[in-house]
């Protein structure tokens, strides 16, 4: 049941900093599978927690033509993504000594931070310019919601899809198993699921998240525009993968 039924129809992420934590408290919100609440925000669900990180994203990111975005629903192959591509990009770095690699001593979460789940969360107006170009940054908000900066800059964009029914299996795995508010009794999976092919998970509806990458690559015809299919993805390069 919704707790609150509002419908924003003006630009949020503009607003001033006041009026947007003003903001935060009328958007329309549910509980999650696993107890946390879920708001609504320009036809799509995200954490109450990370709102204010996408909204100063959405402010303040200033892309630069060489960056590289890395969007993913969460548990589409993220992690996964992000160590291939961060190992391609600089491979000429380590090419030679493989040992000397930072994944073999960091998670590939610390090398390719998201954009609202880490960078914005922490401080609304970060200074960017001292990360190496080009910079990999991932999000996992839905193309609408991207700031605007990285859809005029020409830089890459490289979306990884999953198939819905894993990536909502994985995730409430995911969610049950790290749960901030253990009193709360979890949804059944059949409760779930419901909300699930409802649009109400994080970062969903899914169907928007994915069909939005795809109509800006093949309808818009962006450049710089790349997709990857998670289940397509194991098969070429083989062995397990890592469920990011």
């Amino acid at each position: 049941m919704l707790i609150a039924n509002h419908n924003t129809t003006y630009a949020e992420a503009d607003r001033p900093k006041n009026d947007r934590e003003e903001l935060l408290q009328t958007l329309p919100r549910q509980k999650n599978w696993d107890g946390r609440m879920l708001c609504q925000h320009q036809h799509s669900w995200f954490p109450v927690k990370y709102l204010r990180g996408i909204l100063s994203a959405k402010n303040n990111f200033k892309a630069h033509e060489t960056d590289i975005i890395l969007a993913t629903m969460p548990k589409a192959g993220t992690t996964w993504l992000k160590a291939l591509i961060f190992s391609i990009v600089n491979r000429h770095l380590y090419n030679s000594s493989l040992s000397e690699s930072p994944l073999l001593s960091s998670n590939s979460d610390d090398l390719v931070p998201f954009l609202e789940l880490d960078i914005y969360r922490v401080d609304e107006n970060p200074d960017l310019e001292s990360i190496p170009f080009p910079r990999i940054l991932a999000t996992h908000v839905p193309f609408r919601v991207l700031p605007n900066s990285i859809k005029e800059s020409g830089c890459k964009i490289i979306y990884m899809c999953r198939n819905p029914l894993d990536q909502f299996v994985s995730h409430r795995h995911f969610l049950l198993q790290n749960r901030l508010e253990p009193e709360e009794e979890p949804l059944s999976v059949d409760e779930a699921f419901e909300m699930y092919c409802n649009g109400v998970h994080p970062f969903g509806p899914f169907w928007d998240h994915m069909l939005g990458f795809w109509n800006a690559s093949e309808v818009r015809r962006i450049e710089g525009r790349h997709r990857f299919e998670f289940e397509e993805n194991g098969r070429v390069y083989g062995g397990p993968l890592l469920d990011g």
